[in-house]
């Protein structure tokens, strides 16, 4: 059986995207547990690779010639799309990126439906040059559910004793809570559930969190929406004989689940979730997208403009997420 084939998107070129690429492709033994393949520019990560003082050699491909692809330590397989023109600085939030980061987000998700790849794992793009190039997406999750034609699907965050998946995320709080509804919720729950049971996890214990201080105090905080939003879709998976508990504060539920007593926590707002995760550190957290016909990881940090371009960034989080992809992955014949 073959190793995993993973599609490594750049991201915006502007950013550390190619940075973190080529120092996690620097590390050899990488190649022994998957095939990576880089959708971006290669030009772009030849001049990060001496930014970076890492000695690799690029082998420039089309989408017709992924074949040619040696998967060898210390050559950069990439699809070249050639969209980054030798002069974009780094550090500068730039339309013609923001553009190029949808182009490869597109080309990796094409080759994964067509299963030319078996996972996507993508580095970091900045939302406001990804507008300014003309494509209108809250970001990567939400443009891979329009990409794969996807309704609905869930962003999960993973840290060292911590999994988080969310109700809601990049909407404003005021319009979360309005949108959070039983169904809503019980489907969350359900897609985090089926991760947990594919990672074959002996347990799938599952806390969710409330939405108003200690989860209402019955009543006393907020306007019952613990029992009309989030009460019956608890119940309904435990009628699945899932083992869920909640609603619960989270101040506490996120205290309990890193020390154990829960393998997937239910958040139900983008910052109830992200914050206990970040708290965690950024370069160990990876984002899944959750309820997609492909795999996809990524790295749970940004573009990081302020350091890109300096040989300061850090690829761990790139690395994690490579290795989650490689786990989600299944195995071509």
């Amino acid at each position: 059986m073959s190793l995993p084939r993973i599609a490594i998107t750049m991201g915006d070129a502007a950013g550390v995207g190619p940075e973190v690429i080529v120092k996690s492709l620097a590390h050899a033994e990488l190649y022994e547990t998957c095939r990576p393949l880089v959708i971006g520019d290669a030009a772009r990560l030849q001049k990060a690779a001496e930014i970076a003082g890492v000695k690799l050699t690029m082998n420039p491909l089309t989408r017709d010639s992924i074949g040619a692809a040696r998967y060898t330590p210390g050559i950069v397989d990439v699809v070249d799309l050639k969209l980054i023109p030798a002069d974009l600085p780094f550090g500068k939030l730039s339309p013609i990126a923001g553009d190029a980061a949808f182009q490869y987000i597109k080309v990796a998700t094409e080759l994964a439906v067509a299963g030319q790849v078996e996972a996507i794992c993508t580095a970091p793009l900045n939302k406001e040059a990804l507008h300014a190039g003309g494509h209108i997406y809250p970001g990567h999750t939400e443009m891979l559910a329009a990409l794969t034609g996807t309704e609905e699907v869930s962003m999960m965050l993973t840290a060292p004793r911590l999994r988080v998946i969310h109700v809601t995320t990049h909407i404003g709080l005021m319009d979360a809570i309005r949108k959070i509804e039983p169904g809503l919720v019980e489907r969350t729950i359900a897609r985090g559930h089926e991760v947990l049971v594919k990672a074959g996890l002996p347990r799938q214990k599952i806390g969710v969190c409330a939405i108003n201080p200690h989860a209402g105090e019955n009543g006393l905080f907020g306007q019952g929406e613990e029992a009309a939003k989030i009460t019956p879709a608890i119940q309904a998976c435990r009628a699945k004989g899932w083992d869920v508990e909640g609603p619960l504060p989270a101040d506490t539920l996120f205290f309990r689940a890193g020390r154990g007593d829960f393998d997937l926590v239910v958040a139900m707002y983008h910052d109830q979730g992200h914050g206990p995760v970040k708290v965690l550190g950024i370069e160990a957290g990876v984002n899944i997208t959750v309820g997609l016909p492909v795999i996809r990881t990524s790295v749970d940090h940004g573009t990081a403009f302020d350091i890109a371009g300096t040989g300061k960034a850090d690829e761990r989080s790139l690395l994690e997420a490579l290795r989650q992809g490689i786990e989600l992955a299944p195995r071509p014949n």
